[in-house]
């Protein structure tokens, strides 16, 4: 952790009121104390997600801002980076496998702790429209790669081809020099995760990945894992993570955030407290990131990456947003 460069987002978006991302370069970040903003009112609704995905955020507000639901919140704002081909993490355009096929994974969960979660699914335009499906329609939490696929037809879904002539272009040139591993690193963004509180105060969360670039056939990340890629508590607050996702998924990350706030931690402060478990394991490895957003029952926000260009965009008030997206550190 020593000579590291973090980047600490924590913003509170309410009428009139916007906090700066706050940048630091610690000698010793095991000693130094997070600084947090608080505050002193209840904020609702709200919605925020991981990187700097405008649309997102904009389209899960106008659902919050019409009296809807934190869940239809999140899922909307979810699948309009899943149809935007431009985003090359996330949906149709999504980069795919080594083996030139791209699989999606998804997964959602509500107020009262329901969740469906799609992983390695295939030819399915919005994977985080069938998680929900798969939490609503059916017994389960998890349906997987060709069972998810059939699931998704039998629910009206059509077979959609995910891989673009851009993604398929870059699939082909990266092959050219690859030793056939996934490409880790800190650009590599792989997830859009995206909570909300409505105007009863009521949590929901969603996250929606095409996953790490040329992984291997058949890789699952913690996006779709209930409890490392994103939890949510009712009762205390929600979180999802972004990064390189065996390392959320060894921590149980986003349960680990929310069990933070549980015990008196800020969303500031129980992201970097994550982030900081993860890296201990981690001290010598250079090539990857991992990074928390975290909102907690009063609409308090926080996010912790180490990254260079990590943000976490906030959409509260209309008119209101915060969105450090500019703020560029290197490790």
């Amino acid at each position: 952790m020593q000579r590291r460069n973090f980047l600490k987002n924590s913003s509170v978006a309410a009428a009139g009121l916007i906090s700066a991302p706050l940048i630091t370069s610690c000698a010793n970040e095991t000693s130094s104390k997070a600084e947090t903003t608080h505050s002193t009112k209840v904020i609702r609704p709200i919605a925020i997600c991981t990187w700097n995905f405008k649309n997102a955020t904009a389209k899960a507000w106008e659902v919050l801002s019409e009296g809807g639901s934190s869940l239809d919140a999140v899922q909307q704002g979810g699948m309009v980076e899943e149809a935007d081909v431009t985003n090359k993490t996330v949906g149709v355009g999504g980069r795919p496998d080594r083996d030139g096929n791209v699989t999606l994974d998804a997964c959602i969960m509500d107020k009262d702790g329901n969740c469906g979660a799609v992983l390695c699914m295939q030819n399915i335009a919005s994977p985080v429209s069938v998680a929900r499906k798969v939490m609503e329609d059916t017994p389960h939490v998890m349906l997987a790669g060709k069972g998810a696929e059939k699931f998704a037809y039998e629910k009206g879904f059509e077979k959609t081809n995910l891989l673009t002539e851009q993604s398929k272009k870059e699939w082909l040139e990266w092959k050219k020099t690859s030793k056939y591993k996934p490409i880790i690193n800190i650009e590599n963004h792989d997830t859009i995760g995206i909570l909300a509180i409505d105007k009863n105060g009521d949590l929901s969360g969603a996250c929606t990945t095409s996953g790490m670039s040329y992984k291997y056939a058949g890789r699952v990340g913690d996006s779709p894992i209930i409890g490392a890629g994103l939890f949510v508590d009712n009762e205390i607050g929600a979180a999802t993570a972004t990064g390189v996702g065996e390392e959320v998924v060894r921590t149980v990350g986003s349960f680990l955030i929310v069990e933070l706030m549980r015990q008196g931690k800020s969303p500031q402060e129980a992201c970097e407290e994550g982030v900081k478990r993860i890296m201990a394991k981690n001290k010598d490895r250079t090539d990857f990131q991992i990074g928390f957003i975290a909102i907690n029952k009063k609409g308090e926000t926080g996010g912790y990456c180490i990254q260079p260009g990590f943000s976490y965009r906030t959409y509260s008030e209309e008119g209101h947003i915060n969105t450090p997206s500019d703020s560029y550190l290197k490790a």
